[in-house]
């Protein structure tokens, strides 16, 4: 690579920090619950999809989608899987138990 390709100017070295800030800051506690409602409802069974199309001449087509998480496969636990994100994305243990979060039993 020449020389010229590892030059940086003085502001990106302090937009990269910036960046770097950015993708570890933690979030409120109550927000990473929300969000890691997701992968705890994942890891408890596969997300199932179906759908069909009606014209004016019956059915067009239609599909079905069945998406499994790794964490579905490996058999792993939905309440430690939500309890690591929680604590990955907050730097905080859950407020309260995944079996009393909102939406737990949506499925």
């Amino acid at each position: 690579m020449s020389r010229r390709g590892l030059r940086m100017g003085p502001g990106l070295v302090p937009a990269l920090l910036g960046l770097a800030a950015c993708a570890t800051a933690p979030i409120p506690v109550e927000q990473a619950e929300r969000a890691c409602l997701s992968a705890a409802l994942d890891a408890r069974a596969p997300r199932t999809e179906v759908g069909f199309g009606v014209g004016s001449h019956g059915v067009r087509g239609g599909y079905v989608k069945v998406g499994m998480s790794s964490d579905y496969i490996m058999g792993r636990d939905p309440s430690e899987i939500f309890n690591q994100c929680v604590l990955r994305r907050s730097g905080q243990m859950p407020t309260r138990p995944l079996y009393d979060q909102p939406g737990w039993g949506a499925r």
